[in-house]
């Protein structure tokens, strides 16, 4: 991120310049969001695709802010959903300060993201931007769905993938080629980007869950198998997993079962799920490399090669 650093310094002021409100503990909650830090992986694609593509104008600090605000707006409504305790390593605003008002602020937060967007005046934004929010509330829906539900296959999983993760980080990395000025088929390309390395990203998440270390991840490790997510270990260890292993994993899964966590991280190991998911991610993240493979060589596109890499061998 070193190419970007000045330009995060600007995103960071503009987020706290339109974080204001009038009221108080609009302010306090999101202050509260937007300090626990977190990689700004979105923000730092709208950045790294801009200068990479070339671009001079101040536009894409907007943007990028636009952007970690609907993120952030999603981890507010996620973190109701799901009941969560512990995000980036500290209590979540639901937990802190109250279901209704971490729903509300979060609301907020899209609000301003989409007065941001107007005053940047360009209708092709605005499309991807408001394409990009509804996929991922239809997303949200539909794993909501998936819960608790261990029939879930892996191509109904990805697509929740796909729509919830990978639809912003697609729409990142097109905000930030289209205010440089290129065409659809850059455009086209690096939403590709985006969205393989959402997808790497996630699915890398779904192995830390079951292998990583809470303070290295910042959440609790086997949340997923508490909250009854279906994720792609679960799903591979339910097609390729002895007959006891699946009638553990049904249970799990449909009960929210973590006290079993042992045995089940246990019989994904043994069957080789964390090597699966880790190689799917390993694919996505090669498929990200290679659709930016057309960009000019510069010191912006070495850093979004080292991002596709770093979206694989990671430990958080």
């Amino acid at each position: 991120m070193s190419p970007i650093a000045a330009d995060m310094e600007a995103v960071n002021a503009v987020i706290r310049r339109q974080l204001h409100s009038e009221v108080p503990l609009v302010n306090q909650i999101a202050e509260y969001i937007i300090s626990a830090g977190g990689k700004r992986l979105r923000p730092v694609l709208v950045l790294l695709m801009a200068q990479a593509y070339g671009y001079s104008g101040e536009k894409h600090h907007e943007l990028a802010a636009v952007i970690e605000f609907i993120h952030t707006a999603t981890l507010l409504h996620d973190d109701v959903v799901d009941e969560s305790s512990l995000r980036r390593g500290r209590q979540t605003a639901n937990a802190l300060f109250g279901n209704a008002a971490s729903v509300l602020v979060g609301d907020f937060l899209y609000s301003r993201a989409f007065q941001m967007m107007v005053a940047v005046d360009n209708a092709r934004v605005m499309q991807i931007v408001a394409d990009a929010t509804n996929v991922i509330a239809e997303g949200e829906v539909l794993q909501l769905l998936n819960m608790h539900n261990p029939d879930v296959s892996e191509e109904n999983y990805l697509q929740v993938i796909r729509s919830k993760t990978a639809k912003l980080f697609e729409a990142a990395a097109q905000l930030g080629v289209l205010i440089a000025g290129a065409g659809d088929d850059v455009i086209d390309a690096a939403g590709e980007y985006g969205r393989s390395l959402g997808t790497a990203f996630q699915l890398i998440d779904d192995v830390l869950d079951y292998s990583g270390n809470a303070s290295d991840i910042g959440k609790n490790v086997g949340d997923d198998l508490r909250e009854g997510k279906p994720t792609l270990p679960l799903i591979y260890l339910m097609e390729h997993g002895s007959a006891e292993q699946r009638a553990l994993v049904r249970s799990c899964i449909e009960n929210g079962d973590e006290q079993h966590f042992d045995e089940i991280l246990a019989a994904i190991t043994s069957s080789g799920a964390l090597n699966y998911t880790r190689h799917e991610a390993e694919k996505a993240a090669q498929r990200a490399a290679a659709a930016i493979s057309g960009l000019p060589n510069s010191q912006f596109k070495d850093s979004l090669l080292q991002l596709s890499a770093f979206a694989v061998d990671r430990n958080h």
